[in-house]
C-alpha cells in the first residue's frame, strides 16, 4: 500500500498544478457571465475533442465500469461502451442542429422553456440538475473512495481537498477554465490509462495467464452473449444514452466550439475515443475477478492492485484517479451553475452582469459544498448512476424530438416524459428500500411487477413508452410550432431580455 503522506502529496500537488493553469488560462479573458458560462466560439476541433473525451471520463471509470465487467463478464462491458459512444455521436447530429434554431442559447433548460412551456421546463430542470449532481457526488464518493483503498487517506479530507481546489479555478475561470484543463487532462489521462492496464496484465504474467485465472473463476464472464451479461449490458447502453442527452455539460460545449463543422466532428471522434476508453477500463473488472480476491465489486480494479503490484502502479492508478475526477467535476460545477444563470434575467427581472456574474459563482459554491456533504453517505457509485439515468431515459425521447419535429406541444412531451417515467419506475429495482415500501402499499403493491434486477426492461420500458407517447403525440396534434421563436427569445446574457412572461408551448405555437 502506497503512504498516507505520499497520496496526499501527489494529491496537494496535482490539484494546486491544474489550479494554477485553470486561473492563469482564464486570467483577462472571462470579463462577463456571458463570456463565464459558454466561452462561446472559442475552442477549435482539437481543444473541443480533448475537453468531449476528459469530461466524460470521470473516476466513475475505474469504479461503475469495472463493477459492471466484474459481475456481468465482457457483455456487460461492450454495452457500457457501445451506450457512451452512441451518445457522443447522437450530439454530433444534435449539436449541430441546435446551434442553427438557438444560436444565442446557453442551456437545455432554455430551450425546453421556450420550446415546450413552464411545466416541461420544470421537469427538464429537475432531471438535469438531479442527475448532474448526483454525477458529482459519485465522483467525489469515487476519488474519496480510491485514495482510502489505495493509501488509508480519509474520505472527508480527499473530498474536501478536491472539491475545495476544483472550486477555486472553475469559480474563477468558469468553462474557459475547464476546457484548458480539461486538454491537459485528457492528455494526461489516455497514456496513463494504458500504462496502467499494461501494468496489470505485465504483473499478472501476461494475457495468458489472466485469461486461465478468468477461465478458472468464471467462464461465463468472457461469454459475449451470456443471457444475464447481455440483458445488463443492453441496459446500461439504453441507461448511459439517456442520461447524457439531458447532460448540460455537452450544450455548453457545443456552443464552446468554433462552429457546426467542429462541434459535429469533435463529437464524432470523441464517440470513437470514449467508448474505447470504457471498454479497457470495465476489461479491469473481468480481469480482477480472476486474478484477486474480489469481495465488492464496487472497487474490483483495487482488490487487483493489492495483490502484490508494484507501488509505481499504484501510485500510477491514484494519479490517474486524480485527473479523471477533476476533469468531470470542473465540469459539472460550471454545468449546474450554468443551467441555473441562464434563467436568471428572466426570473430577476433584466439583472445586470454584475447580479449575474454573482449569482454564478454563488451557485457553483452552493452546489460543491452540497455534493461534498452528500458525498460522504453515498457508496455504490454504480446504483447512484442508475437511479439517475432512469430520468434521463425517460425524457431524453421527447425532449430531443423536439429539436427536430415542429408537431410535439408541451402537454405532448410532458406526458410522454412522464409515461415513460412511470413505466421504467415500476421495473426498477429502487434503492435504499423505495421498491419494497412502494410494493408494500395496499392494492397498488399488488400490481406492481417484480423489479428487473438486471434493469433491461425499466430502461427500455422507459424508452420505448416515452418514444411511442411522443410519436402519438405528433401525429394527433394539428399544430406546427414556429422554430424561429427560439431564435428570437433565447438571447445572450449581454443584450436585453426578451419578454419574461409565462409561456406555453400550446397555446402560442402556430396554427395548423
Amino acid at each position: 500500500m502506497v503512504t498516507t503522506g505520499a497520496a496526499l502529496a501527489v494529491t496537494v500537488a496535482v490539484l494546486l498544478g491544474f489550479t494554477a493553469v485553470g486561473v492563469w488560462s482564464a486570467r483577462g479573458r472571462v470579463d462577463s457571465t456571458e463570456e463565464f458560462i459558454t466561452a462561446r466560439d472559442s475552442a477549435g476541433r482539437g481543444r473541443l475533442t480533448a475537453t468531449l473525451i476528459a469530461s466524460v471520463m470521470g473516476v466513475w471509470i475505474l469504479l461503475a465500469a469495472p463493477e459492471a465487467g466484474a459481475v456481468f463478464g465482457v457483455a456487460a462491458v461492450a454495452g457500457y461502451a457501445v451506450g457512451e459512444g452512441l451518445a457522443m455521436l447522437a450530439y454530433s447530429k444534435i449539436g449541430p442542429r441546435v446551434r442553427e434554431v438557438i444560436p444565442h442559447g446557453h442551456s437545455l433548460t432554455e430551450y425546453a422553456y421556450v420550446r415546450f412551456g413552464d411545466r416541461m421546463y420544470a421537469f427538464v430542470l429537475i432531471v438535469s440538475v438531479f442527475y448532474m449532481f448526483v454525477f458529482v457526488a459519485a465522483e467525489l464518493t469515487g476519488i474519496a473512495l480510491v485514495l482510502s483503498l489505495i493509501a488509508d487517506v480519509p474520505q472527508r479530507l480527499t473530498a474536501v481537498l478536491v472539491g475545495g481546489f476544483v472550486l477555486v479555478y472553475t469559480g474563477y475561470g468558469g468553462l474557459r477554465a475547464s476546457i484548458v484543463t480539461d486538454t491537459v487532462q485528457a492528455l494526461l489521462v489516455l497514456p496513463l490509462l494504458v500504462v496502467a492496464f499494461g501494468g496489470a496484465v505485465l504483473a499478472l504474467g501476461g494475457a495468458g495467464a489472466i485469461y486461465d485465472g478468468i477461465v478458472a473463476t468464471d467462464p461465463a464472464l468472457l461469454d459475449p452473449v451470456a443471457p444475464d451479461g447481455l440483458r445488463f449490458g443492453v441496459a446500461l447502453a439504453l441507461a448511459v444514452l439517456g442520461a447524457e442527452l439531458v447532460n448540460q455539460t455537452w450544450w455548453q460545449r457545443i456552443y464552446a466550439g468554433a462552429d457546426g463543422e467542429t462541434v459535429e466532428r469533435s463529437f464524432r471522434t470523441a464517440s470513437v475515443a470514449n467508448g474505447s476508453i470504457v471498454l479497457l477500463a470495465a476489461l479491469f473488472g473481468v480481469v480482477a475477478v480472476g486474478n484477486a480476491s474480489v469481495e465488492n465489486p464496487a472497487v474490483a480494479l483495487f482488490a487487483l492492485l493489492g495483490e502484490a503490484f508494484p507501488e509505481w502502479l499504484v501510485l500510477a492508478v491514484a494519479l490517474l484517479a486524480l485527473l479523471l475526477v477533476m476533469s468531470s467535476v470542473d465540469t459539472l460545477f460550471n454545468a449546474l451553475s450554468s443551467v441555473v444563470t441562464a434563467d436568471l434575467p428572466r426570473l430577476l427581472d433584466d439583472p445586470d452582469d454584475r447580479r449575474l456574474a454573482l449569482g454564478a459563482r454563488t451557485l457553483t459554491v452552493a452546489v460543491a459544498v452540497a455534493a461534498v456533504y452528500v458525498s460522504q453517505a453515498a457508496q455504490s457509485v454504480l446504483a447512484l448512476f442508475l437511479f439517475a439515468d432512469l430520468l434521463g431515459a425517460a425524457v431524453a425521447v421527447p425532449f430531443v424530438a423536439g429539436l427536430f419535429s415542429d408537431r410535439l406541444t408541451g402537454t405532448g412531451a410532458l406526458a410522454s416524459g412522464a409515461v415513460g417515467l412511470a413505466v421504467g419506475g415500476t421495473f426498477f429495482p429502487f434503492p435504499l428500500g423505495i421498491g419494497e415500501a412502494l410494493r408494500s402499499v395496499p392494492l397498488v403493491g399488488a400490481l406492481l411487477p417484480a423489479p428487473d434486477e438486471l434493469y433491461l426492461t425499466a430502461f427500455a420500458g422507459a424508452f420505448v413508452a416515452s418514444g411511442a407517447c411522443a410519436l402519438l403525440f405528433s401525429g394527433l396534434s394539428s399544430r406546427r410550432y414556429d422554430f424561429d421563436r427560439l431564435e428570437r427569445e433565447v438571447r445572450r446574457l449581454d443584450e436585453p431580455a426578451p419578454d419574461g412572461g409565462r409561456v406555453d408551448a400550446d397555446e402560442e405555437v402556430g396554427g395548423s
